[in-house]
């Protein structure tokens, strides 16, 4: 009787709220965002993304205690009755939100996104929307968002939120899209319904966990030519926490009210996967997101593993693409992050604190990257990284203005460069053994 109850007051609330949210009509929302100025406090927090450079993505559900990733409910297929028995598995009694953090803050990442929602619908954190949550259905029983919210406000580093728009779950999530064709829901639903209650599972997340960095929404492309009305949701977003910023895995180019644009597993204008055959790079902060192995999600057999020397480079190549570089890691159902991800963020985070100058605070340098290298740039300081280059020269384009000295940013020694026509040739000292990046630091004139 009581869990009856508790379900009619949940109801209830759902439905005053997203009553509230229908209020405003779409149309009028979607012209607010068409002619979207982002608040002060949002540039400033745009500023402060680019300086950055380095965050954890966090890929963690219900579903890492079946060992196949985040998309196991599409791919094996699993209906949605036997995927309502998984919560009752999950019970990560050595999640300890502190190592988290401090993991990332090791391994020299400022910023943690962390799925909040991913594409089975399931809530992370104590959503009154709904029981399909990590508090009311699984013998854990906590709020995952809520705990690791208050850790990273004490130790220092911005929380971002994943949040699916696509929903395997929820039967008003109708039409189906390309996906989510085997869960057994019936063929109807109220579209208008499901992103009300989106909208108010966005509103519990912008309203009862502090500051939240951003909004990293994913799943659009399922349905991409549906109405998402996503004027009303930005605008939403941009009302509850103007700072925060707006972005979307939708792979094409941003539309209004975005406030940073992502490319996953791919650099800012390449178009290797295949996801994002129209999109090219705006103007807007850059992102790019990459996982250690195979797989977002745990997966008990993806040995895959990207030794750290390779992740260096992707991390020095997005600087130099002006560029993020989110890494993820799909922590086990236990709450642990696997060893292998551990070792490596503890060997990128040496080098971090040894080459972070080059990194943090930068944008993309003058020289455009090659297979030889990137450069990035502060100021008056350009930053060449040579990461794949054996001959004894390397000859650049002209900087924007002369070169007053050049070093090594390992342990400061000279090095030696001529001005040539059009260009600049540096003398490249000899690597050290096992060196993944050759930092050379170029003093230019100051500017006029």
């Amino acid at each position: 009787m009581k869990t009856h109850l508790r379900f009619r007051s949940l109801a209830l609330e759902a439905a005053i709220l997203c009553s509230a949210i229908a209020g405003s009509p779409a149309t009028s929302a979607q012209t607010v965002q068409e002619s979207y100025t982002p608040a002060a406090v949002n540039l400033k927090a745009r500023a402060w993304f680019q300086d950055a450079k380095f965050g954890m993505f966090i890929h963690w559900g219900v579903y890492s205690v079946l060992g196949d990733g985040e998309w196991i409910m599409e791919t094996r297929p699993i209906n949605g009755r036997d995927y309502a028995k998984v919560p009752a598995f999950f019970n990560p009694i050595k999640f300890d939100p502190a190592a988290w953090v401090a993991l990332t803050k090791a391994a020299g990442m400022k910023y943690i996104t962390i799925t909040s929602k991913h594409h089975d619908g399931f809530a992370m954190f104590d959503s009154r929307l709904t029981d399909w949550n990590v508090v009311a259905r699984t013998p854990y029983g906590k709020d995952v968002i809520g705990m690791l919210a208050v850790e990273c406000r004490k130790q220092g580093i911005k929380l971002f939120l994943y949040h699916s728009q696509l929903d395997w779950h929820s039967p008003d999530y109708f039409p189906r899209g390309r996906t989510g064709h085997h869960t057994g829901r019936p063929d109807s639903g109220n579209w208008d319904a499901y992103l009300n209650f989106m909208d108010g599972q966005l509103r519990e997340l912008l309203t009862n966990y502090g500051e939240i960095g951003g909004i990293w929404f994913d799943g659009m492309w399922d349905k991409p030519d549906a109405d998402w009305h996503l004027g009303r949701t930005y605008a939403l977003i941009h009302q509850l926490q103007p700072q925060a910023m707006v972005g979307s895995n939708h792979h094409k180019n941003p539309f209004p009210g975005e406030d940073f644009q992502m490319f996953e597993k791919d650099l800012p204008g390449q178009h290797t996967t295949g996801f994002n055959p129209e999109q090219s790079v705006s103007a807007l902060p850059l992102e790019t997101a990459e996982t250690m192995n195979n797989s977002w999600g745990f997966n008990l057999t993806d040995e895959h593993f990207k030794s750290t020397a390779d992740l260096i480079r992707y991390l020095v190549r997005a600087a130099g693409s002006n560029a993020n570089f989110l890494l993820n890691v799909g922590p086990m159902p236990n709450g642990e992050i696997q060893p292998e991800f551990v070792q490596r963020l503890t060997e990128v985070g040496q080098w971090t604190k040894q080459y972070g100058d080059s990194i943090y605070g930068t944008r993309g340098g003058p020289v455009a990257a090659g297979p030889w290298g990137v450069t990035t740039q502060r100021g008056a300081m350009v930053y060449v990284h040579v990461l794949d280059w054996n001959a004894p020269v390397l000859a650049l384009p002209a900087m924007p203005r002369p070169v007053r000295a050049a070093r090594l940013l390992r342990d400061g020694s000279s090095v030696e460069f001529s001005a040539v026509n059009g260009g600049l040739v540096l003398k490249l000292p000899d690597p050290q053994p096992e060196e993944v990046d050759r930092v050379i630091v170029l003093e230019l004139e100051a500017a006029k």
